[in-house]
């Protein structure tokens, strides 16, 4: 199994549902830090698929399953053609933001993104912030640690390429199931869920989760891709 992180995360935010995992036996998984991130170096560019290049490169081809959560959802996407995986998993992945791409909000939006992105935030980093008081400590020093290594000059790049070039409405390269939490409208709109359903996109939700919801519940994510996952070992 091959597990994609979120911006401004790295390869430990996984950890609890690797537990988890672990727990039931049978599973093997391989991490990414990418750019800019964790253990990753920074870099000058950091486009989707410049990301999705990079995934490409470091995990390995036909894979049983491959995980991608926010972030790490848009950069898999785009690398899914060339790990041609069994299953692919978004986890609340950014395929498309509620965020004005077009007339004068638009363009007012973009005109100061950093300043736009921070008050558009403003709501959701409350909540969050909420949720993570209820982390273990340890969750909550790898999440500061990652934080701290982040390259968070990328972030207004990665929104307004995530933005302004959502997920076509496609059928999926592969078999394909999208996990959605109660925060999911922010970064896979309602119509775009509904509209990649139809194309044969499988559409999971888990009621009573926020965002992160291999951190706040990862046995509720692993019960919800337990058909994926196959039987543990007798």
């Amino acid at each position: 199994m091959g597990l994609v992180h979120g911006l401004g995360a790295d390869s430990t935010a996984w950890q609890p549902l690797i537990d988890a995992m672990l727990a039931t036996g049978g599973v093997t998984a391989t991490t990414v830090d990418l750019r800019g991130h964790g253990e990753s170096p920074r870099a000058d560019s950091y486009a989707l698929d410049e990301l999705a290049a990079d995934v490409a490169e470091t995990l390995p081809a036909g894979l049983d399953l491959v995980l991608g959560h926010s972030l790490g959802g848009a950069v898999l996407v785009r690398a899914v053609a060339h790990l041609r995986p069994a299953h692919a998993v978004y986890l609340d992945p950014g395929f498309g933001l509620t965020l004005p791409t077009s007339g004068i909000g638009g363009r007012l939006f973009w005109l100061a993104p950093r300043v736009s992105l921070a008050v558009a935030a403003l709501a959701q980093s409350r909540r969050t912030a909420a949720k993570e008081a209820a982390y273990t400590p340890a969750i909550r020093a790898s999440l500061a640690a990652a934080r701290a290594r982040f390259d968070s000059s990328m972030a207004v790049d990665v929104f307004r390429d995530v933005a302004f070039h959502p997920l076509a409405v496609e059928a999926p390269v592969v078999p394909s199931t999208i996990v959605l939490s109660d925060d999911s409208p922010a970064v896979v709109p309602d119509r775009l869920a509904t509209a990649l359903e139809h194309r044969g996109w499988d559409v999971r939700r888990i009621a009573g989760v926020g965002h992160d919801m291999q951190l706040e519940a990862p046995e509720r994510v692993l019960a919800c891709l337990a058909d994926l996952l196959g039987p543990p070992p007798r």
